[in-house]
Formats: C-alpha cells, sequence, structure tokens
C-alpha cells in the first residue's frame, strides 16, 4: 500500500498508534477536523481545552451502551506532531474497543490514516526533514542499544547539520563560480582555484567517510551476522540454541539433519548479533543436503564474522578453507564438546603465536560445551571483540539507509568531478558538477523538490499509527 498523497491533509485521519499486545491502546486523530470530530464520540467539551492537556471521560457506541473510560490528549497546531489539530484517545487496548472508537471516528467523518501518513504529513508541515522523518522508523524498529542510539542520532539531526554545513560550502563555491558566468566579458575570477581545490577536497574527504560508514551502520542496524560452520554432527545446532537460550534448532546425533539456514538473534553488549546455523560442510550424494551445503557456502560469504566448531583435527582440506576465508573476514575456531575431556589442543591450529596473524586465531582456541554451556561466556567475548564494534553514542552520524549512501555516493563523483577538472574546466562546467551534488544532498534531506514516488516509498514502509 503507497504512502497518502501530498495534498490531502485537509483531511482528518485516525488510526491506532500503538501495538498489540499491550495494556493501553492509544488512538491518534490528526488534520483540521480532529477535535470537533473526537468531540462528537466523546463526554466531555473539547472545543476551550488547551493545548497540552489531557481529559478524563467515556465514549458510549453508536447504541448509548459505555463502550470505554478513556483519556483524551489535546494538540493544537502548530504545535504538534504533524503541525495540524491533533487528538490521542487513551482507551484499553481490547480490539473490540479499539475497533469501536475507530468505527465512530470514521461514521463522525475519519479517514483511516495509510502506513507513515502522520510522519509524512510532519515532514510535509517542516517539523523535520526527510532523513528525520526515516529515522522514525528506524527508531520503530531498534532492536538493540546501539541501533537505538544511531537512530536518535539521526532523529536529533545530527546527519542533517553535517549535510547542511556540506551543502553551505558548496553554495558558496558554486555562487562565486556563478558570478564569474555573469562577469564572463570581462575575464574575472572570483573563485581562487587554490582555494576552490581546497574546500572541494575537504567535502569530498568528508562524504567518503559518511559513506564509509554505511557498512558499519547496516550491520549495526540489522544485525552483525555471524556464520556457524563445521562439518557435520559437530555440534552446530545445540550452539546455536545455546547462544539464542531457546530450541530453535532441531538437535540430533544423525548426520546431515541440518538442511537449510537457521537464524536466531542474540544481544551482547547492546549490539544485536545474528547466529546462522548452516548445513554441515561433507561430500554427499543426497540432494536436498547438497543444496543445504550450496546455501551454508552463501551465508559464508554474507556473514561478517566466521565461527568455526570442530571437535576434532581439522583435516587438510578444511584447514586450507579456514585459511581462505580468514584472508577476507574474521574467523574464529572453538572446539565443541569439551565435556567429553578432549584436554589437548588441536595441534595444526595452536601452534604458535597467532595475534598478528590474518587468520585472526586466538591461542589456545576456545574450548566450550554447547550442550552444558561450559566456555560460552568467553566465545561470546571472543565473537563481540571480533566484530569490532565502534564506540557509539547519539552524538555521532553513521549512515544507515541505502537511500542516504546512494546520494552521498553520487554526490561524492560529482564532487571528484570538480577536482579532477579544476585546473583546465571551464567555470559553467564546474558550477554544473556543484549544483548536481547539491541536488543529491538536498534529496537525503528532501529540500528539493522530490518525486512523488521517493515520497510514497519511504513512508509506505511506515506502521500504521505512525
Amino acid at each position: 500500500m503507497s504512502a497518502a498523497p501530498t495534498n490531502h491533509n485537509d483531511e482528518t485521519i485516525c488510526a491506532l498508534a500503538t501495538g498489540q499486545g499491550g495494556a493501553i491502546g492509544i488512538i491518534r486523530v490528526d488534520g483540521p477536523e480532529a477535535i470537533t470530530i473526537t468531540q462528537k464520540i466523546f463526554s466531555r467539551d473539547l472545543s476551550q481545552a488547551e493545548g497540552y492537556t489531557i481529559l478524563y471521560g467515556h465514549i458510549d457506541d453508536s447504541g448509548g451502551e459505555r463502550l470505554d473510560d478513556v483519556l483524551v490528549s489535546i494538540f493544537r497546531n502548530p504545535h504538534s506532531y504533524t503541525g495540524s489539530d491533533m487528538a490521542e484517545i487513551s482507551c484499553h487496548a481490547s480490539p473490540y474497543i479499539i475497533n469501536g472508537i475507530l468505527r465512530l471516528l470514521t461514521l463522525h467523518g475519519c479517514r483511516q490514516a495509510l502506513p507513515g501518513e502522520f510522519t509524512q504529513r510532519a515532514f510535509l508541515a517542516g517539523k523535520m526533514d526527510l532523513s528525520q522523518a526515516e529515522a522514525v522508523a528506524d527508531l520503530i524498529a531498534a532492536e538493540s542499544q546501539v541501533a537505538h542510539k544511531m537512530a536518535m542520532s539521526q532523529m536529533k539531526g545530527n546527519f542533517s547539520s553535517e549535510l547542511s554545513n556540506l551543502r553551505d560550502q558548496l553554495l558558496h563555491l558554486t555562487s562565486l563560480l556563478e558570478l564569474e558566468l555573469d562577469f564572463s566579458d570581462q575575464d574575472v575570477e572570483f573563485a581562487d582555484r587554490s582555494q576552490l581545490l581546497f574546500l572541494a577536497r575537504r567535502i569530498s574527504d568528508k562524504l567518503s567517510f559518511l559513506a564509509q560508514s554505511f557498512q558499519t551502520g547496516q550491520a549495526l542496524k540489522k544485525g552483525v551476522p555471524v556464520a556457524i560452520v563445521g562439518k557435520t554432527n559437530v555440534g552446530k545446532s545445540t550452539l546455536l540454541n545455546r547462544l539464542a537460550g531457546d530450541d530453535i534448532a532441531i538437535v540430533s546425533h544423525v548426520e546431515g539433519t541440518t538442511r537449510d539456514s537457521i537464524e536466531a538473534r542474540s544481544d551482547i553488549h547492546g549490539v544485536s548479533f545474528r547466529f546462522i546455523d548452516t548445513a554441515g560442510l561433507r561430500e554427499t550424494t543426497d540432494e536436498i543436503e547438497r543444496m543445504g551445503i550450496e546455501r551454508t557456502k552463501e551465508r559464508i560469504a554474507q556473514a561478517a564474522i566466521i565461527l568455526w566448531l570442530t571437535d576434532s583435527e581439522p583435516t587438510a582440506e578444511e584447514q586450507t578453507r579456514m585459511e581462505s576465508l580468514a584472508q577476507s573476514k574474521p574467523l574464529i575456531i572453538a572446539q565443541n564438546k569439551a565435556d567429553l575431556q578432549r584436554n589437548a589442543t588441536i595441534s595444526s591450529l595452536s601452534k604458535g603465536d597467532h595475534s598478528g596473524s590474518p587468520l585472526r586465531l586466538h591461542s589456545p582456541l576456545p574450548k566450550i560445551s554447547a550442550k552444558y554451556g561450559n566456555g560460552i561466556d568467553s566465545l561470546i567475548e571472543i565473537i563481540y571483540k571480533a566484530a569490532d564494534i565502534p564506540t557509539i553514542t547519539q552524538n555521532d552520524v553513521i549512515v544507515t539507509s541505502a537511500r542516504h549512501y546512494d546520494a552521498l555516493m553520487k554526490a561524492q563523483q560529482d564532487i571528484e568531478g570538480v577536482i579532477q577538472g579544476i585546473e583546465n574546466t571551464t567555470a559553467d562546467l564546474l558550477a554544473s558538477d556543484l549544483r548536481h551534488c547539491l541536488a543529491h544532498l538536498a534529496d537525503i534531506l528532501g529540500e528539493a523538490i522530490t518525486p512523488e514516488e521517493t515520497l510514497q516509498n519511504i513512508f509506505s514502509h511506515f506502521c500504521v499509527g505512525k
């Protein structure tokens, strides 16, 4: 379902703004008739109620029977989330009560809100820029402390402030170049080329820094993917269940039980990790198991960390594969089934000091019992360290949106065109590249004329009520 057209702000809309499962539900009513329509179903007079006040009363159904005792919060324009008049009805979260109130509001002239329509109205009213509006959805979806901090930083406008500063610098450069064009017949140079080069390089470095944060932002927003791999019947599914704190995967002594990837999330020091149990690596003639092994290889390629589980001396083939994987991403090798008194350290992987090795092995290798939990706490700390999570506060700017990343990359490409052509390119072409760079940054903030389909795509992913 797409977001509401931008010319429907004169309509009054309503929707449930809270999730299911709680004791209280909040119904949001927004638009020019929000308070008037709410008044028609509420037992108290709202016409003289000031903004930021809460009134206690009741709502009756269409037959005059008491539906619920409720609280109504009043917000007067322009001091509301959307900039319009708004009322919020707090009631008991019974589906019967909520549907009854929504039905009454609709009968008196409200339209059911579409996904993201309240936040879209806030954006269109200038209550927030587009970057901040998108952060609302990220804040709602945040499943970890770090994801919450990143969303709060964007909502506070830290990312917007960085972009606005870059835009101010670009506008200054563009205005000087365009001033030269106005006096082109007099051969006057207003923009000092050395200063222009210095500023362009500084802007390019900042754009590059922001774009490079996207990979980290995506991992922290969606969860750091950790692929649990190894041969069959080594205890991968048991370890997944232990890390998840629940019986997510089927555990059996029969080899090849896991045929497909199974995923579970776990929070480590405020960071969400996605642990992925995979099919055991071995040669097989079973077609379904072979397909599972192919998916294992895909999950290994997509993972940020490889957790290789073993319970015996790795074969030469396994060691070769470990070394190949460890060239591109952290590889943790854990010895499972410590409860079986396998005290000898696996010799072929623990010789020497691996602290400076690209394999990132730990010497001695961590010994665990996925079945009984021995050594799991130490393994979790090793996994967290391998993720190399930067310290993030609500003031840090981390790019988490693919749309923002794409715009930053395009902006950097334009500014690089300025840098490369600054000595032998005419002012009009330089100004053109700068204008394109400005347009890409403006797209992130929503300050330029943004196509309606772009807005629809963004806000349609919101939940109803936001």
